[in-house]
């Protein structure tokens, strides 16, 4: 009988360690969980202030990205700026629609050529930039005759609205008492443009009938007014 009492008393005490064990177990558990929840809600906290800076930071990997983009946009932006301050910066050549041109008689007495200047008058509303040598043909009783480049330095000119520039045609005078060939008009076209304009002549009738040993009909760059030759 005592053995039973025994027994029952250690099952008993056992019984009650169980007991304990699981309340304690329980309220570990009870901790545990607040203090996931206060984690979760620490976490959640951070992740909303983490969207924010992180939004900041992923923002700004984001805005880093969208600066990127922003970047691109501003290139593009610094891009037309930059071309609309080379377009302020560079003048646009002058064009023949843009141009008053008239020639006429340079010679002087004595000399052993003729010159006729040709005179280039910027009559638009801008400023443009002309430099090089114009394209000129002289249409004689013989056909078309093209004069030859003098080879000097062309040198760049920016003219106004208004202001002109002019250029030099050298041609051999007929001295030979013959009629020689008749020029009947003179083709000019501007330095880099296609459109001509046909002008009378203003110099000498005719020029020396020659066998092609002869001084050619030459042209100076603009800016060389009687100083064709």
């Amino acid at each position: 009988m005592r053995v039973h009492k025994l027994t029952f008393a250690a099952l008993a005490v056992a019984a009650g360690l169980s007991l304990t064990a699981c309340q304690n177990g329980d309220d570990g558990t009870g901790q545990s969980a607040p203090s996931s929840a206060s984690s979760k809600s620490s976490s959640g906290g951070g992740s909303d202030s983490g969207s924010s800076d992180q939004g900041g930071g992923t923002g700004t990997a984001g805005t880093g990205k969208g600066s990127a983009g922003a970047g691109a946009s501003t290139g593009t932006g610094t891009g037309s700026s930059g071309t609309g301050s080379g377009g302020s910066g560079k003048v646009e050549r002058c064009h023949t629609d843009g141009l008053e041109i008239t020639a006429k008689d340079d010679t002087i007495s004595g000399d052993p050529d003729g010159t006729v200047a040709v005179q280039l008058k910027n009559r638009s509303s801008r400023d443009c930039a002309i430099s090089g040598y114009a394209g000129v043909d002289l249409k004689t009783s013989a056909g078309s005759l093209s004069a030859k480049r003098t080879g000097q330095k062309a040198d760049q000119a920016v003219l106004k609205s208004g202001q002109s520039i002019a250029f030099g045609i050298t041609y051999p005078l007929n001295k030979s008492g013959g009629s020689g060939v008749r020029i009947t008009g003179l083709l000019v076209t501007p330095p880099n443009e296609t459109k001509t304009v046909t002008l009378d002549w203003p110099g000498a009738a005719s020029l020396p009938v020659t066998d092609g040993t002869g001084d050619p009909v030459k042209v100076g760059p603009v800016g060389s007014a009687g100083q064709g030759g």
